[in-house]
This record gives structure tokens, C-alpha cells and sequence, in this order.
């Protein structure tokens, strides 16, 4: 019929009757027929399924008709030190800001809003956290924006810095905080022994001679509040004390003394940078030298030395070994200048070894003669 109109609520949906563009009232699920020749009403339906009302005007609405749309709709307001936590039907489905308001169907699925006091501490409940990490990549921005979640592993350390200072050591574990009206940063350091090489040092000796060093050490954080407040940063102060150190150890010894004891580095170099890293609350476990390399012309000089050396050394052996050797004979002279019957062994000993080396031996006048023919007076 002509300037009639047919409305059906369902029973999933609520309605809101503007005339004029001023509410007049919410529709509850049924068929309503209206006589509006001039189009002067208008109704807007809204779906259950989504609890919160997002008409521009709504709060409006609710101040000028409290009665008409209070029934219907229920309000959640924020302090300006709140943080709402939205769940719907039992599951997290949103936040709402410090200050922020938000209205709800009262007859759509239930809406609870958990407050958090921004006033207070930052940390979050355990169970709280574990619904954080779980939700959705729709939330997941969001989450990130307005809490921080970390774990900490085993092995590790977590410093809790608020608004600029550290509050808080974590051991291992999950915690969450919420980060809105404060800036709040979790960092993790690392408890376990860690390793710095220290390499391509070109370091003058006493005697002035140019080497290149390359040093290994271990550590580890023993105090990470103070690693983290008494120095910048504790990896360029690690750094810079162990280079110092193999300077300090390299510097005031000359080429021998260093070839010599090579591993007297390592005491020196320890003594002068762990109480140092101590104060940055770190403790220097082990120092390694790996290696001193010296410039090709003077690797070169060394060689010849070592060379030079361990032919002296061999003479040297030679010599002692032929003296010996002389000094034996002269004894072994002595004894048989002293015993004639030594002497008469040495002699046949001596015939001995002529026969082996004869294939035939003529002899005349006996063996007195042999021997008077073979040593002539």
C-alpha cells in the first residue's frame, strides 16, 4: 500500500527508530508496518553477533533518551589510568584505552570488561599472559602495541627497565607488562661463558720490533645490573681492556724474552684486565695468546739464527765426541804399554781381522815370523 513500509526484527537482531534524525526508541525482534509518506523515519538494524554498537551518535542517544535506550544498552567507561580488557563470550576480543567508553546490546552475547590499573604494577598475571601469547593475528598488533611479553630462557637474565630505571631482575620464565603510560623495555643478557677474539694487533716490542697478535678469552656476566649501568656498553669495554692488556704485556718486553715465554702473556694479560671487567660486573674466566706473527724479513733473521745455532750445537757434539773418543785411545795405549799380554791379544786380534780379509796366507818361520813381517822394528 502506498506510504506503508514492512519491517521485520529478527529474533538475532535489535532496531533503532530515528525521526527526523532524533532516536525515538529500539525494536525488539518482530514485523512492525509504518505509515511514513514523507520518509521521515528511518530504521537502522544491528546484528547481536556483534555486541558493541558502533553508531557514531550512540552515546548521544543514550544522554538525551536515558529510559528508551538505557534498557537496552549497557555502557563501559575508562578511567584515565584504566586499561580495559574486552572479552566476549568468554573470549578476549579487544582493549579499550585510558578514558575510552564503549556501549554494548545488554541482550547480545555476553561482554565482560577486565579493568588494569595503570597506576599500579606494571607486571601481569601469569594466566593473563599465557591468553596474550594465544591470541589471534587479529589482536596480535594490538597485544604488541600495549603490553610486552618475553621469555626468559634458562641461562639468562632479564632486565626490567621502566621509565628509564631498572626495576626489576627476571629469572627464566614468561612474563607480560603493560607498556601504556610508561615506557617500559625487558632486555635479556646472557649468563653463560661467552668467547672474544680479540685479532690483527700490531704491537711493538722493547727492542722495537713489529708484531702482530691475536688473542682469545673467555668470560661471562656475573652481575648484569651493573653490566648494564657501569659501563655504555660492556662488549667494547670487554674489548678495549683485553687489547689494552696484550699491549701492556707485548709493549714492555723485547723479542726474546717473548719467544722465550710465550705463555707468561696470558698470566700478564689476565692480571691487567679482570679486575677492570670486575668493576663492569664481569669475570674474565681464561686468556689465550693464539698467535704472534712477525714481518717476513725478520722471520727470515730468526730463521738464520736458529739455523746458525744448531750448527754450533752440532761442532760443538762433533768436537766433544772426538775428544772422547781420543781420550779412549790414549787409555787403551796405556794399558797395553803396562801389560805385555794385552798387548799380545790386541795383536792377534789384529791378525784376526787381516785373515778374514786374505783368501791365501803363506806362512814362514811360524807365527813369530808372520807377526815380526807384519810389524816390522
Amino acid at each position: 500500500m502506498l506510504g506503508f513500509e514492512r519491517v521485520v526484527v529478527a529474533d538475532y537482531q535489535r532496531g533503532m527508530q530515528l525521526r527526523d534524525g532524533r532516536f525515538e526508541h529500539v525494536l525488539v525482534p518482530g514485523v512492525y508496518t509504518r505509515f511514513d509518506p514523507l520518509n521521515r523515519v528511518r530504521i537502522d538494524l544491528y546484528d547481536l553477533n556483534r555486541p558493541e554498537i558502533t553508531v557514531a551518535r550512540a552515546d548521544q542517544y543514550l544522554r538525551s533518551q536515558p529510559e528508551a535506550l538505557g534498557e537496552h544498552v549497557v555502557e563501559q567507561r575508562m578511567g584515565p589510568f584504566e586499561l580495559g580488557l574486552v572479552r566476549i563470550d568468554g573470549k578476549l576480543a579487544g582493549f579499550l584505552a585510558p578514558g575510552a567508553k564503549a556501549l554494548y546490546w545488554r541482550e547480545s552475547l555476553p561482554v565482560e570488561v577486565e579493568r588494569l590499573d595503570l597506576s599500579g604494577d606494571a607486571a601481569l598475571a601469569p594466566k593473563l599472559v599465557r591468553e596474550l601469547l594465544s591470541v589471534g593475528s587479529d589482536l596480535s598488533r594490538a597485544v604488541a602495541g600495549l603490553f610486552v611479553l618475553q621469555e626468559v630462557a634458562v641461562g639468562q637474565v632479564g632486565l626490567l627497565r621502566v621509565d628509564g630505571r631498572i626495576e626489576q631482575v627476571l629469572q627464566p620464565g614468561f612474563y607480560g607488562f603493560v607498556r601504556v603510560q610508561r615506557q617500559l623495555v625487558v632486555e635479556v643478557l646472557d649468563l653463560r661463558v661467552q668467547s672474544t677474539e680479540v685479532s690483527g694487533q700490531e704491537i711493538l716490542t722493547r727492542d722495537k720490533v713489529s708484531l702482530r697478535a691475536n688473542l682469545s678469552a673467555s668470560w661471562r656476566i656475573v652481575d648484569p645490573v651493573q653490566a648494564r649501568t657501569a659501563v655504555a656498553n660492556y662488549s667494547d669495554a670487554l674489548y678495549r681492556e683485553l687489547q689494552f692488556g696484550l699491549r701492556q704485556a707485548i709493549g714492555t718486553r723485547t723479542l726474546d724474552a717473548l719467544l722465550a715465554n710465550k705463555g707468561e702473556l696470558d698470566q700478564v694479560v689476565a692480571e691487567y684486565a679482570a679486575p677492570k671487567l670486575a668493576g663492569y660486573g664481569l669475570e674474565l674466566i681464561g686468556v689465550g695468546i693464539k698467535d704472534l706473527i712477525l714481518p717476513g724479513e725478520m722471520k727470515h733473521l730468526l730463521n738464520q739464527v736458529v739455523e746458525a745455532e744448531k750448527q754450533a750445537l752440532a761442532n760443538l757434539i762433533r768436537r766433544r765426541e772426538e775428544t772422547a773418543a781420543t781420550r779412549s785411545l790414549l787409555n787403551t795405549a796405556k794399558l797395553m804399554e803396562s801389560s805385555p799380554a794385552l798387548m799380545r791379544l790386541k795383536e792377534l786380534e789384529s791378525l784376526e781381522k787381516i785373515v778374514d780379509k786374505v783368501g791365501n796366507l803363506t806362512v814362514v818361520g811360524g807365527l813369530d815370523g808372520v807377526l815380526k813381517q807384519l810389524m816390522p822394528k
